[in-house]
């Protein structure tokens, strides 16, 4: 014995999420920029990059403790994050001669950068 309006009502009570409707079924995809190229993506779709006592270490599963960078998984875009020391300006950290040169191979077996 509910009118539509209060039906109406209590289906916008449970959508709602910090003051934001989402559409029911669908889950938040967090985003991230890369330093690189600058375009936005899911966290998942992109390569993060953390500051470790060790040095900068890929993180594949985003999840180490530390300061990250994220970079796409495309060779075009590591060589322009290693060549203007952006990678080194977002960890707020210098980078080793052998640590930069592991990078690079890394980001050389990465495919072209798909547009």
């Amino acid at each position: 014995m509910s009118s539509p309006r209060r039906k109406l009502i209590m289906k916008m009570k449970t959508l709602k999420v910090h003051n934001t409707v989402s559409v029911q079924g669908h889950k938040h995809v967090p985003e991230r920029t890369c330093i690189a190229c600058r375009s936005t993506k899911g966290k998942r779709e992109l390569i993060r990059l953390v500051s470790s006592p060790a040095g900068i270490e890929i993180d594949p599963k985003g999840k180490k403790a530390g300061r990250g960078v994220y970079l796409c998984p495309s060779s075009t875009c590591w060589e322009r994050g290693l060549k203007s020391n952006r990678i080194e300006f977002g960890l707020r950290t210098k980078m080793s001669a052998e640590n930069r040169q592991s990078l690079v191979d890394y980001g050389r077996s990465l495919p072209e950068k798909e547009e």
